[in-house]
């Protein structure tokens, strides 16, 4: 398959390097500083738990053009820099699967009407990990796929070939019948505790031993989860809705804080805290607000969260403007 990767990530990285490494034509786009360590270094990969790297070469570019032809284009971007993006891939008309790889509580609406319903796929990332420098540090297991999914939920030839190139690359892959509502599931609760990371300045195993705050994310979690049922769209996978639903408070802060005290909660978060991290969560933050206003659902445990969001946003562009110092929220979550 040939495959063009737009975004040089952790994610967009790890997954050029595998496919490539696994038969497929790969090429990567990048820009800036980031393509210049490509050239030089290649991508490098470190696994967080050995510390073992791999370098893998792959074809690079700086741009898609309109003539270009790709069997899919693999989106690997944050949030909140896919719509610069959208113009160039709809000029692009050579490409029939563009596969939108990432955070998403808005569904694809915005995609289609750039490139057309029969363009468009939506997934989210298959890993955690965070680049240092020019190497990709990474936390990926085969019970982590990739999930993705055509918008209307069907199995197709393409959903079936995407699918078996990430298989033919040992990795894992999932079809998801209703990718919207596995999309927005995860940002009902990747937002609550990406909030209690940012009041801990980025410290997840601060937040892993306060309870405070643990307590308060499960709280924020079924305020969401509710948002969503009220609003028509199920809770995927099934499990997550008996976990907030029957599982006493006390018992899923006690079993989410073990987990957050361990390495791999850490090395799977690293993104969350990175500098780019912010725009993103602050996107995704509105899109559900919209969610919660639409459903008429109170949420004072996803507001006291969110604001966190909100100031690490505001921090960011005050830094840019003026290199200003930070300032958050006083007190616990």
């Amino acid at each position: 398959m040939r495959i063009l990767v737009y975004g040089a990530g952790a994610v967009g990285s790890f997954n050029a390097a595998r496919l490539a490494e696994g038969g497929h034509e790969v090429t990567l786009l990048a820009r800036g500083r980031r393509l210049l360590e490509l050239r030089e270094h290649g991508i490098v990969l470190e696994n967080a738990r050995s510390g073992e790297r791999t370098t893998t070469q792959v074809s690079l570019t700086e741009a898609l053009g309109p003539e270009d032809a790709y069997d899919l284009v693999l989106v690997a971007l944050r949030r909140h820099q896919v719509r610069d993006i959208l113009p160039a891939l709809a000029a692009n008309r050579r490409t029939p699967a563009v596969l939108f790889l990432g955070n998403n509580a808005a569904g694809g609406d915005e995609y289609v009407a750039a490139l057309g319903a029969e363009r468009v796929l939506l997934g989210q990332g298959n890993l955690g990990g965070v680049r240092v420098g020019h190497v990709v540090r990474y936390l990926w297991a085969r019970i982590l796929p990739l999930e993705f999914g055509e918008l209307d939920g069907r199995r197709t030839p393409r959903s079936d070939a995407i699918a078996a190139a990430y298989r033919q690359a040992g990795l894992a892959a999932r079809q998801v019948r209703n990718i919207d509502a596995s999309l927005k599931t995860h940002a009902a609760s990747l937002l609550p505790v990406v909030g209690a990371l940012y009041w801990a300045k980025g410290d997840v195993r601060r937040v892993a031993h306060s309870r405070a705050a643990l307590r308060l994310w499960v709280r924020a979690t079924r305020e969401a989860q509710r948002a969503l049922r009220r609003g028509g769209v199920p809770i995927v996978p099934a499990a997550n809705r008996a976990l907030y639903e029957w599982v006493p408070e006390l018992l899923i802060a006690f079993v989410m804080g073990r987990f957050l005290d361990t390495e791999f909660a850490v090395a799977g978060l690293a993104d969350a805290a990175a500098d780019g991290a912010p725009g993103e969560m602050k996107e995704l933050v509105e899109e559900f607000r919209a969610i919660l206003r639409q459903a008429g659902e109170p949420a004072p445990a996803c507001e006291r969260l969110y604001a966190f969001i909100d100031a690490r946003w505001e921090e960011t562009r005050r830094e840019a403007a003026t290199g200003a110092g930070p300032v958050r929220p006083r007190g616990a979550p």
